[in-house]
């Protein structure tokens, strides 16, 4: 039964995570509509235009809710992640609760009434659908109870009920539009995923013959370069080689394999990250953090030597944590790939890795001191599908990256954010809980 309830709030959780990324870019846009607009209100309903009832106490409450959103972006990182909470509640309070009791309160007026369906109509513009049912049944009941608790006698009486199927059908039509919109981003995501299964075995199969040729020529290349040497240095006809060309085949049988190795890994970290993680709580084991990150550091492909020498781990105390090695080391081939990538585009920079460890949980910094990310583009870098500049975070330019590597730490309990000044330095922390 516990483990029904937490599927169902996951899942009404999560698509309403979602909602919040999408609107990230105009929660202060929508919080100064709050803040503006319950003491405007106040003032349109009680003085100019004067209605049966007005209460300036519930205003107000509604305005201070809002005043938050305004200032989101000076939110300490550790609160940050409680914004979707926090727009949840705010939403039910401002939208179906504050207008259903406002209705109630004052007899159905047309005027209540009208302002109800716009409430309607704004509550299908920033829920989805399973959220609308949600607040529009919870929102309408609190408010009826508080009717009830605060009005004697509480004669809940609507004269113009003809407008009740209007409700009804703004909240069907609301609903049916997200629907499709959240079946539309799930085809998107399918698309994806088969497009990378298709990409991955149409790259595999060529990939494995050039191994397995590479491998077969490991065994006959040496002799041959052996037996040319000989003939030359005992006088033989032997069709000259130049010494730089020479030289190179001695080391490109091990360039093949490494090109090979490296293709595997990308075309790995790619599915990775464009299959759901579907991580349950049976699933997951004691992992060593720095082990992750020594297996990270041996297998990520780096394009040469001088990449790797960017790359520092401060070896301070380890910690374990409840998860999967496999899936963190491809968080951390994730953060790896965006790093070089900022740091190629400002020809500069290098890479920290250390742990903290605090009495909340244990932390890995990963810091680079590249490009940076524009404050405009902060708030956006774990949202899916999205991608900056055009070729974005992720190995297919699909915004994909970074969100892969945010659902894999909140699949840990954990949770990653991320710390940017444009053109000093990027910071990502992995918070994880202690084991």
């Amino acid at each position: 039964m516990q483990d029904t309830l937490k599927k169902i709030w996951g899942r009404v959780y999560g698509a309403h995570e979602r909602n919040v990324q999408y609107l990230e870019a105009r929660i202060f846009a929508l919080g100064m509509i709050g803040v503006v607009g319950f003491p405007l209100y106040y003032f349109v309903w009680h003085d100019l235009y004067p209605q049966p009832y007005e209460s300036l106490t519930l205003r107000l409450v509604g305005m201070i809710l809002f005043l938050p959103m305004v200032f989101t972006k000076y939110w300490p990182k550790r609160c940050y992640r409680f914004l979707p909470l926090y727009w949840y509640f705010a939403i039910l309070y401002a939208l179906p609760f504050f207008f259903t009791y406002m209705l109630l309160m004052n007899d159905g007026s047309t005027v209540w009434l009208m302002s109800s369906l716009i409430a309607v109509f704004a509550m299908t513009l920033v829920l989805d659908w399973l959220n609308l049912i949600i607040h529009f049944v919870l929102g309408i009941a609190m408010a009826v109870l508080a009717y009830a608790l605060t009005t004697e006698p509480a004669v809940m009486h609507i004269a113009q009920q003809e407008y009740l199927p209007i409700y009804l059908f703004a909240l069907l039509v609301g609903s049916m539009a997200n629907y499709s919109t959240e079946v539309i981003t799930r085809e998107q995501a399918r698309a994806m995923l088969a497009t990378a299964s298709g990409i991955a075995h149409e790259l595999r199969t060529p990939l494995l013959g050039i191994n397995s040729g590479a491998a077969g020529l490991r065994s006959y290349l040496p002799p041959l370069l052996d037996a040319y040497r000989q003939a030359q240095a005992h006088g033989l006809d032997v069709q000259a080689i130049r010494a730089v060309h020479l030289k190179s085949m001695e080391g490109v049988l091990d360039r093949i394999g490494m090109e090979a190795y490296y293709s595997n890994t990308i075309i790995d970290m790619l599915l990775t990250s464009v299959y759901p993680t579907g991580l349950r709580s049976s699933d997951r084991n004691l992992c060593s953090m720095a082990k992750c990150v020594e297996t990270a550091l041996q297998r990520y492909p780096f394009a040469a030597d001088r990449e790797r020498a960017l790359v520092s781990w401060e070896k301070g105390p380890d910690f374990v944590f409840k998860g999967n090695e496999l899936l963190m080391v491809h968080v951390l081939f994730n953060l790896l790939k965006n790093a070089l990538r900022h740091i190629a585009r400002a020809g500069k920079g290098t890479i920290a890795i250390h742990f903290e460890t605090t009495p909340k949980g244990n932390l890995l910094i990963f810091r680079d001191t590249g490009s940076g990310i524009a404050p405009a583009v902060l708030p956006h870098v774990f949202t899916r599908f999205y991608s900056w500049p055009a070729g974005g975070d992720s190995l297919m330019g699909g915004g994909i990256g970074l969100a892969f590597c945010r659902d894999v730490l909140r699949a840990f309990d954990g949770d990653i954010v991320c710390g940017s000044r444009l053109g000093e330095y990027t910071e990502f922390t992995l918070r994880l809980p202690k084991a």
